[in-house]
This record gives C-alpha cells, structure tokens and sequence, in this order.
C-alpha cells in the first residue's frame, strides 16, 4: 500500500519548527554542544525567507532536518550525543494545528553498550527537546552511578563473590525468545541484582546469569511476575539448565544483549541462532563445558 504524499508545512508551522533550531542554538553556545550539517544551515535560510514571503513553495525541501547535540551527564566527566530530527513536512497541511514532534535517535557512547543504548531511548518522552534531554541526561547518569556502584562492590567483596555471597552461574535455555521489549527488560533490569551475563535471542535462546544465587532467583521471578505479566503462562517456557556453583568468578562485565554481534542468523524470520557462533565465542571465554550442558 502506498504512503500518502507528503507536502511542505504551512508558513506558521514552519515558523515554529526553525524557532526550535533557534532555542537549541541558545542552549548549546560552546564548540562541540551542538552540531548543525551544512545541509541543514542551507535549508533553513531557505525556509526563512519562504517565511517571510510564501508566494511559491521551495524546491527540494527533505522531508525533515537533522542536528547533534551533545549532552553532559553527570559530572560533564562524559557526554552522550542525540542526532535530533525536525519534520519539515506533513500529509495534509491544510488541517494540522500543532508542528510535528522532533524525534531523537541516540549514538551509541563507548561506556554503554547497544542494548543498553537501546533500552535508554526506548523510553525518552515524544514532548518538547527540555523534556527529552532531562530524561536522557538522568537516566544516563543513573546508569553511571549503578555501574560505578557494582564496580565498588565488585572491589570490596572481590570477583568470586556478591554482596559477601558466593558467585554462582546459571543457564537458562528457551525454545524462543523473540520479543524485543522483553529482551531489553532483562538487560536493564540485571544491574539492580548485581547480575552479569547475557541474552541471546532466537530460536532457542538463551540467558546466562553470574551473581548471587539469591538474586539471581528474585531478578527471574520479578521478570516472570513482571516485565513477563502479559504473557500467558503456557508461553513462558524457560528452563534452567545449568547451575555451576564451585570456585565461580564473574567472567563477563555487565549484562547485555549479543544476538547482533554473532553474526547473520537462519529461519524464514531470521530468527535461528547460530549456534557455532555462539559456541565459539563462549569458548574464548572458557565456558565451552557451559555450552555443551545448556545446548544438547
């Protein structure tokens, strides 16, 4: 089914849009705050001069403009930069009343990883850009203050234990494990546990988990009571297929999610995981024993 054509917004509208690129030139005065393509300067001069006298709509208008801010998080030690889209176009501009909402896309830093970017932006608010960079500059830092707390405790009880509790590993093993939202609450919710490991999604996936035996037990059936609510019970099969308790230490960072970096993946969705793959990369980890327990 074709999308409807879309055409340049009304004068007023515009108008207000290029004052969004005004209000974020204030904010972010110093080099390196803010970026604005050549691309982006050429077509708003364009546009205010439309403005000012809209007698003929503008050739090669893009359907939206784009710019980088650069966000300080927590102490300014490190920054996050959010690419900002501004629509400049709509379906019907004879009927809308209020300028289409930016949209905000963030760029992976090198103190986060992709799951843990993704499960950031997947709830940063669609209202004004103050809105979304106050929750992208808090939860930001509150992932640094959670991920500086582990690595204290990490130090005062050493690598074997948690809290003072022997480390443990477990595996767990489903048939499928696809829903992407489900995926992304097992990654963030991990650190309040003081958990490490991974997910692997697809058809089976898998879910390794490094922490206290305790937490490990209150993060699956907070996830099963939980982020797992809506599903019904019938579909959610996992089992537990190792549990290696002797002489454990942590092996992994934190928790992520690796589906993506294994590589290209089978099945009709492209939803089967390669499984060479992963037996590989869990052999440069010396955990080759671990596959062969939870796999066959």
């Amino acid at each position: 089914m074709a999308s409807n054509k879309l055409s340049i917004l009304p004068a007023d509208i515009m108008e207000s849009q290029l004052s969004t690129i005004d209000l974020l030139t204030a904010m972010f005065p110093s080099p390196g705050e803010l970026e604005i393509p050549e691309s982006t300067t050429q077509c708003v001069e364009t546009l205010r001069d439309w403005c000012q006298n809209p007698t003929s709509t503008p050739s090669k208008i893009p359907s939206s403009i784009f710019l980088i801010v650069s966000l300080p998080i927590a102490d300014g030690d490190k920054t996050i930069e959010v690419n900002i889209s501004i629509p400049l176009q709509c379906e019907d501009p004879a009927t809308i009343e209020q300028p289409p909402p930016l949209g905000y896309a963030l760029r992976q830093p090198d103190w986060m990883s992709k799951a843990e970017v993704a499960g950031l932006a997947a709830s940063i608010p669609q209202g004004d850009a103050l809105e979304a960079f106050e929750y992208i500059q808090t939860e930001a830092s509150r992932f640094l203050e959670n991920k500086q707390s582990q690595a204290v405790s990490s130090k005062e009880t050493g690598p074997n234990t948690s809290c003072g509790e022997p480390i443990v590993r477990v595996w767990f093993y489903f048939p499928s494990l696809s829903t992407r939202k489900k995926r992304e609450d097992m990654v963030n919710l991990a650190p309040g546990y003081s958990l490490t490991g991974f997910v692997l999604a697809g058809k089976p996936g898998v879910l390794c988990l490094e922490g206290a035996s305790r937490h490990i037990d209150a993060y699956m059936s907070f996830v099963k009571t939980h982020s797992w609510g809506d599903i019904p019970s019938h579909q959610k099969k996992v089992s537990e297929r190792f549990r290696e308790t002797e002489g454990i230490q942590r092996v992994f960072l934190g928790m992520e999610e690796i589906t993506d970096s294994l590589g290209e993946r089978g099945g009709q969705r492209a939803n089967r995981g390669d499984m060479q793959a992963l037996e590989a990369w869990l052999g440069t980890k010396g955990l080759q024993e671990a596959f062969e327990k939870v796999i066959f």
